[in-house]
């Protein structure tokens, strides 16, 4: 008997639960570990920092539909990995040993590497439930007595979709208030240019995003680094193309939300060998650790090197649908080890995004994600916002029943009518 422990119960761990436990007898053992009873879906919360959600909409208790598949459930923080001993350390100090680990923790919001940055600082953040929470709060005082709004993404940061989303749906929901018309808004970013995303462009994302943004008459300034934050002003020093300083601004603010760059985990980035310099987990194609071969990782906390060089730094995003590929590759490699078989399968790294922008919305496709690929695509319409309520509903129905893989090739490319570009050209 074999007993497979799975680190971090989110976007990528849970169904990484589910599929190993489907491809696995019952005779070994899973176990998830994660910090909280419930799993939140994060892609909704920009509409939770406006009030279009209540976090009871958006979460899932996990204990019974873990439990019903047979996959044991422990609500903890892992505060340490002892990577040769095969053991992890739970807060209170419970040890759990295992045969093989998967990692699939997020990130670890890099926050203090800008002064003022973050919810306990100036800046709201949609990165977690608890922060668009408090978000929330504070857009309610905001709605009181309006004033500029900043949205953004910090130097480094590397997921750039809730950004312009949260920016977009900001817009729409002071539209709807008739009181958008006394709000400044700026769009900040490390991005070289509008509509990067971290990915080089997506089709002709430059020409569709900056058309949005002139739309609803949101400015922007890219190659940004955000240097410090204070109580109702921003420092954003502009960067030429050779990353030199080339103007500073000074932006007021009433609220602002900006995105940060992530690191890996403490207790991840802590183990010798394990991990970059950032913390994410190094893998080979087959998302195991070249030095730790029992040791396989999934998600946000995968390192993956940046698309290109960018004046500012600028990571790469991992979207839902590229989560899922490296999740199925795992749960078949860790069953091929089981079965004494050598590690064949590999994550496509496949990108495929619905970003909402409150009353319409913006498609992306990126076959592979990093550059050359056999196939770029980006398209707007109000589909994509419909796409996106309906997705929200399919995946939190999936996760209660346990039957999650492979939401996103099931779901997503066929809703937007578009699975004929699953390796074909459109």
């Amino acid at each position: 008997m074999s007993h497979v422990v799975i680190v971090g119960a989110g976007l990528g761990g849970i169904p990484a639960a589910f599929e190993i436990r489907k491809r696995l007898s019952k005779a070994h053992r899973i176990t998830l570990i994660g910090a909280r009873s419930y799993y939140e879906f994060t892609p909704s919360n920009p509409w939770l920092l406006v009030g279009w959600r209540t976090a009871d909409q958006i979460r899932v208790e996990m204990k019974e539909p873990l439990e019903r598949k047979g996959i044991e459930w422990i609500v903890g923080t892992v505060t340490a990995i002892d990577a040769e001993k095969s053991s992890v350390t739970v807060d209170g100090g419970r040890v759990v040993e295992y045969d093989t680990l998967v990692i699939a923790t997020g990130p670890k919001l890099a926050f203090d590497e800008v002064p003022g940055l973050g919810p306990a600082g100036c800046t709201e953040s949609v990165c977690t439930q608890d922060h668009a929470l408090q978000g929330w709060t504070r857009y309610q005082e905001f709605l009181k007595n309006p004033g500029p709004i900043i949205v953004g993404a910090a130097a480094a940061a590397s997921c750039f979709g809730p950004a312009y989303e949260t920016a977009m749906i900001i817009d729409a929901d002071l539209r709807k208030r008739k009181i958008r018309d006394r709000v400044p808004m700026t769009y900040v970013t490390s991005e070289p240019y509008i509509g990067h995303m971290g990915l080089g462009g997506v089709g002709d994302s430059k020409g569709l995003m900056e058309s949005e943004l002139r739309e609803r008459h949101i400015k922007w300034i890219t190659n940004a680094k955000i240097t410090n934050v204070a109580p109702n002003e921003m420092t954003v020093q502009e960067m030429d193309e050779a990353g030199q300083p080339k103007k500073e601004h000074r932006l007021p603010f009433a609220f602002s939300m900006v995105l940060p760059a992530f690191k890996g985990v403490d207790a991840v980035a802590a183990v010798p060998g394990l991990c970059n310099p950032r913390g994410f987990v190094l893998v080979d194609k087959h998302q195991r650790n070249p030095k730790y071969r029992n040791i396989y990782s999934v998600g946000v906390c995968v390192a993956i090197p940046p698309v290109e060089p960018t004046p500012v730094p600028t990571g790469t995003p991992k979207t839902g649908y590229m989560i899922e590929s490296m999740v199925s590759a795992v749960a078949a490699n860790i069953a091929a080890d089981l079965a004494g078989q050598p590690a064949t399968a590999e994550a496509t790294w496949n990108a495929i995004c619905l970003a909402d922008f409150g009353d319409t919305g913006a498609a992306f496709v990126a076959l592979p994600q990093i550059p050359p690929r056999n196939l770029t695509w980006s398209k707007k319409g109000k589909w994509v916002h419909l796409a996106k309520l309906a997705f929200e509903k399919y995946f939190l129905r999936k996760i209660r029943t346990g039957s999650l893989t492979p939401v996103y090739e099931t779901y997503v490319l066929k809703a937007a009518g578009i699975m004929s570009l699953k390796g074909r050209s459109h």
